[in-house]
């Protein structure tokens, strides 16, 4: 290739590549635009198992949160709602002894529980497009999903999901009394109380508050 047209090749390649990333950075902004206008869901699930392809969703437990922005900070954090939705489990033969012991489940609690299209239907109405968060967020969220699929429920959340474990493991990663980032590890070292741990309501509570604290570190 000519001197010449090597140039004129170069200049064009440099050109479409600075395009490219100004259109990709300018989506970038757009989205981060977007994720500021919409309520963050703070969601916790309590489960037959650990296997979302093989248990089951026995608890659903929400506080939705409006953002309020402010200037060079995080946004402040204003309840809008909350609310737990207990579920009937359909194959308790399939359920892990372990987990039904950690998550306090007997029939005596859950007699008037919502079967799950009911209470799924109910979640997806009151969260709407929200933004997702959650302590481990994709544990949560691949049991949250399947129930979407089973019950034929649209699932109306925005795609953008936040992970408090993540937000955690970054700001906290320096410190030296932090060893673990389970919720229980996390409340402990952050001075939050979760009075009923391994119940979805609760540990929805503790998960916004780890949120709101970590916002104060940046």
């Amino acid at each position: 290739m000519a001197p010449a047209r090597l140039t004129l090749w170069r200049e064009s390649w440099r050109l479409i590549n600075f395009d490219f990333c100004l259109i990709k950075t300018k989506r970038q902004l757009c989205y981060i635009a977007i994720m500021r206008k919409h309520d963050l869901c703070f969601f916790d699930v309590e489960t037959t198992g650990l296997d979302w392809a093989k248990h089951e969703i026995i608890e659903i437990g929400f506080v939705l949160a409006k953002q309020i922005p402010q200037e060079k900070k995080g946004p402040l954090l204003e309840i809008k709602d909350e609310g737990e939705f207990k579920i009937k489990p359909t194959n308790l033969a399939a359920a892990d002894p372990e987990s039904l012991r950690i998550n306090n489940y007997n029939t005596a609690d859950w007699v008037f529980a919502y079967n799950l299209k009911e209470a799924i239907a109910e979640f997806a109405k009151r969260a709407g497009n929200s933004i997702l968060v959650g302590h481990n967020i994709s544990f949560d969220e691949a049991f949250l999903k399947r129930a979407y699929q089973e019950t034929g429920v649209l699932n109306p959340h925005d795609f953008h999901k936040i992970d408090t474990i993540s937000l955690s493991y970054g700001l906290l990663y320096h410190e030296p009394n932090v060893e673990r980032f389970s919720l229980r590890a996390l409340c402990e070292h952050l001075g939050i109380e979760n009075k009923k741990a391994h119940s979805a309501l609760s540990d929805a509570r503790a998960c916004f508050m780890i949120y709101k604290k970590l916002l104060n570190i940046l």
